[in-house]
């Protein structure tokens, strides 16, 4: 168990890549902190899979654009597991719609901008006091951030964009005090994002362009993420790794 008697807080964690991460997680030995908004189905689904694999969890609501439930979950963590985490996973984001430059507005600006870039910044600072020397951080960027994403993607690829931007900086500042933190870009990954928003023969069409010539699983992106938080990428710090099947390249 790499990541023993540690404690690890998941946004966006009851379904898809953040269950799959909080799972993992679970199973080498952390103490998770499932943070959900929209689904207790999703919710009670993702906490029975940490049972099953010995885990130890609670499941928060919140809505990490908003600093009251922020606060909140921080309060939560601290009532459950004591006033110490050792890693924090920023999961939580959507692409929304797919919509040109336009058909947007300011409200549709705001949303895909909170939800994948404002709740990374202030998740992080609301408990980034609670992050032990040693520690990690890692925040999900995307593929579509390096080369703009896919058709009406702009704004969510310009908001994944600042994710990899936040996390070479804040490596910088966290550093000093031992902290790492580091970004994941993946590219396609079989999961609910793209059932939504990505038609079935681009999926064929991006698979089949793939040098692997399939989708990546979300397990295997959650593998990543233990590999990052664990002390076996104990000098990786302010990364912005690619995880596309050899689609794309840094």
């Amino acid at each position: 168990m790499k990541l023993k008697n540690k404690v690890a807080v998941v946004t966006g964690g009851s379904r898809d890549i953040g269950r799959a991460v909080c799972v993992k997680l679970a199973k080498e030995g952390a103490k998770v902190v499932v943070n959900y908004f929209d689904s207790k189905s999703d919710r009670d689904e993702t906490l029975e899979a940490i049972k099953a694999v010995g885990g130890e969890a609670i499941a928060v609501f919140a809505d990490v654009t908003k600093q009251e439930d922020i606060n909140n979950m921080v309060a939560k963590t601290q009532e459950a597991f004591g006033n110490k985490i050792d890693i924090l996973v920023n999961v939580a984001g959507g692409l929304f719609a797919r919509k040109s430059i336009d058909e947007i507005d300011e409200d549709f600006y705001n949303l895909i901008m909170d939800v994948n870039f404002k709740s990374t910044v202030f998740v992080t600072k609301a408990f980034k006091p609670l992050i032990a020397k040693g520690g990690a951080i890692v925040n999900f960027a995307s593929q579509a951030g390096r080369d703009g994403g896919g058709p009406g993607a702009f704004l969510y690829a310009a908001s994944k964009g600042a994710v990899s931007t936040f996390t070479r900086g804040l490596s910088k500042e966290l550093g000093p005090q031992g902290i790492r933190v580091n970004a994941i870009n993946p590219g396609m990954i079989a999961t609910k994002f793209h059932d939504d928003f990505t038609k079935d023969q681009v999926r064929v069409n991006v698979a089949n362009s793939t040098p692997l010539r399939r989708e990546g699983r979300a397990e295997e992106v959650a593998d990543l993420v233990v590999y990052l938080v664990s002390d076996q990428s104990s000098f990786l710090t302010g990364n912005n790794i690619d995880i596309n099947g050899g689609l794309a390249f840094s």
